[in-house]
């Protein structure tokens, strides 16, 4: 699957774009399918090492 992920602190340009495994639940686990996501204020303040 595809994800964004931030692999160190700065700015909008240090979003990467990396295919990840799909996730396998345990026993008595189940995986939801996200099929949208937003992002917040402190999602920006927590990217940018602040």
């Amino acid at each position: 699957m595809k994800a964004i992920r931030v692999h160190t602190f700065g700015g909008p340009e240090v979003l990467q774009l990396d295919e990840v495994p799909d996730p396998r639940p345990a026993p008595g686990q189940i995986v939801v399918r996200v099929r949208a996501a937003g992002v917040n204020p402190v999602d920006t303040y927590l990217r940018s090492g602040a």
